[in-house]
């Protein structure tokens, strides 16, 4: 089984902690101290919060602004339309800032938003019958 671990810099890691906690994520605290907080998205899946001094240590140039251009887009599934929704709702709530309207192709849904650092972030819901009987 392959793993992820998507590593993104943050300004504030306290408050992007409470953002991710909002959406109803919970952190590794094995691998989590005052510059770095492992977000659980699932058992495989990893997101790794930041501080800008500790993301330097990995790379090399400088740090992309996502708030002046979009470096990647994350994108997860969703269990449900509805599930989509609720997140967009509870990201919101937390203080993200919409990205682009829903995209809905009735088989296909999903939402997108900027996190407290401008990381775009989406949640996509997709029926795999009707996808498939779209495509035949």
């Amino acid at each position: 089984m392959r793993m992820i671990f998507v590593n993104l810099p943050v300004k504030d890691l306290k408050a992007s902690r409470a953002f991710f906690a909002a959406l109803g994520f919970t952190f590794n605290e094995q691998f989590s101290d005052d510059t770095a907080a492992c977000t659980v998205i699932s058992d495989n899946i990893f997101v790794m919060l930041l501080t800008e001094p500790k993301f330097r240590d990995f790379i090399t140039g400088e740090i992309s602004d996502a708030r002046k251009g979009t470096e990647v887009i994350t994108a997860l599934s969703a269990g449900s339309r509805a599930e989509c929704d609720e997140v967009l709702a509870k990201a919101l709530a937390a203080g993200a800032k919409p990205w682009k309207p829903a995209l809905d192709y009735g088989f296909m849904y999903g939402i997108s938003f900027q996190d407290l650092d401008g990381h775009v972030w989406e949640f996509m819901w997709m029926d795999q019958e009707a996808a498939q009987q779209q495509a035949s």
